[in-house]
């Protein structure tokens, strides 16, 4: 499968809107779409309660915008969930959890250059969701290796169904908990980490990456089985330029940069403009091929997009379109520039 590479857009599938239609409008203006999470238009469509959906042990109060789990709970329920484990509709995303994924999944999406889903990666929904003690659930030795295998077994079918509307389609994987790994208040090792994501990543089809917008361990980053990496370059240009034996090699590897560069919050973004956007990511390039990558693979194996998502700003749907917009112009320019067509 050909990775869409050449500076074609795509974005982070969290959007501020709560207008179903306009937000899909928005993301199918973008060059490889995909299908938005709209947690203001639903606490459904919240991250981690999307990508918990049918899990057992899941407490959900949708009133009250709490996600919880309960052991008792999960031992309750184990044995109904393993039997359903052959059932591609159980891993599935329901209409009740996404206003938007079937409809994405009724388009013609064929003549794209390739298609995206997503959905939150074990690290950051072990991480995120507590159980009855108030302790994250990725600590329990019972109940992690079946969240490996659930996210897994979701992660496939969705993309499944996505390769049946383009054959080009690929998942992200969404893990900001990343950031955190290496915190000494973490009690999580990056050994035992990267034999969990090992042990994930086996049991997930390709292509298949990871997105995050903070500031991981790179070297750890750039060494995990993947096709894809989705990053913030626009705050972390300068620490993630200082990994360029890692970069290289992901790239020689065959691996695809999203280079995450337009801002999306507002007073950010309005001290930017498109000039000064290319020059930021043509800075980290330049730095990166004075230390031995090679600029050509930058560009043929480099996608743009927004370089986060935003929920909190006063006109927060206006300044993420704005952000699209900027993407796509940023993209024709650059692919003129260097005579990608």
């Amino acid at each position: 499968m050909p990775l869409p590479g050449n500076l074609l857009t795509t974005a982070m599938a969290v959007m501020p809107h709560t207008d179903v239609t306009r937000a899909l409008d928005m993301a199918l203006s973008l060059d490889v779409p995909f299908w938005p999470q709209l947690p203001n238009f639903s606490y459904y469509e919240d991250m981690y309660v999307q990508a918990a959906e049918h899990f057992p042990g899941i407490i959900l109060d949708v009133g009250n915008r709490t996600l919880r789990f309960s052991i008792d709970r999960f031992a309750e329920e184990f044995e109904a969930a393993l039997a359903r484990f052959d059932d591609p509709g159980y891993f599935d995303v329901s209409e009740t959890y996404s206003a938007v994924y079937h409809r994405f999944l009724s388009l013609d999406l064929a003549d794209r250059p390739a298609i995206r889903g997503q959905l939150e990666g074990p690290v950051s929904f072990g991480f995120n969701v507590l159980d009855q003690d108030e302790r994250p659930i990725l600590f329990d030795d019972t109940v992690r290796p079946f969240m490996l295998e659930f996210m897994a077994k979701r992660l496939n079918v969705q993309l499944k169904r996505l390769k049946s509307r383009n054959a080009n389609a690929f998942m992200f994987v969404d893990e900001p908990g990343l950031q955190f790994l290496f915190s000494a208040l973490a009690g999580y090792s990056d050994i035992k980490a990267k034999g969990d994501l090992d042990q994930f990543f086996a049991q997930v089809d390709r292509p298949r990456g990871i997105h995050l917008c903070g500031n991981p361990d790179w070297d750890f980053l750039l060494n995990l089985d993947l096709e894809v990496l989705s990053m913030d370059i626009y705050t972390h240009a300068e620490i993630f330029s200082s990994y360029a034996a890692s970069i290289r090699r992901f790239l020689d590897g065959g691996g695809l940069i999203v280079w995450g560069i337009v801002p999306t919050g507002m007073e950010t973004f309005s001290h930017e403009n498109l000039p000064s956007l290319i020059d930021r990511l043509e800075s980290v390039w330049q730095a990166l091929t004075k230390k031995g990558v090679d600029r050509d693979r930058l560009i043929a194996q480099g996608m743009l997009s927004p370089a986060t998502c935003c929920l909190v700003n006063p006109d927060r749907e206006k300044t993420v379109e704005r952000a699209f917009a900027s993407v796509n112009r940023m993209s024709r320019q650059m692919r003129e520039t260097h005579r990608l067509g």
